[in-house]
Parts: structure tokens; C-alpha cells; sequence
């Protein structure tokens, strides 16, 4: 029979990161659509890059190291 005393506590801490995520996610989304062309599909493009932007720096990191 379990001991009814013992109990276990899962503690997950991931407020931090998401807000780090978040705020880079609307820096990159303010710099990408500032960039556009200020069209509609200028600026949903902006956004889109915005979400996607550890990609371009991947790409350019790859590219400076020459690999």
C-alpha cells in the first residue's frame, strides 16, 4: 500500500523564456513590416518574417562561418 505521507511536486519554469521569445518575436515582426513597402501583403509578409526569424539568422551565421 503507498504511503499516503509522500508526495511528489513537479515545478516547471518557463515564464522567462517565453517572454524573451515573445518580445523577440515583436522586435523582429516591428523591424521586418518598418522594412516593407507598406502594401497589405508587404506588411503580412513582414510579420510572417517576424516568426520565422531564427531561420535568417541561422542562414547568416552559416554564411559568415563559410560552411
Amino acid at each position: 500500500m503507498p504511503d499516503s505521507r509522500r508526495s511528489t511536486q513537479i515545478v516547471e519554469s518557463t515564464g522567462q523564456s517565453v517572454v524573451f521569445f515573445l518580445l523577440a518575436y515583436i522586435g523582429a515582426a516591428i523591424y521586418f513590416v518598418s522594412r516593407s513597402d507598406g502594401s497589405f501583403w508587404g506588411v503580412v509578409l513582414g510579420i510572417f518574417q517576424g516568426f520565422v526569424w531564427p531561420v535568417y539568422v541561422t542562414y547568416h551565421v552559416l554564411d559568415l562561418l563559410a560552411v
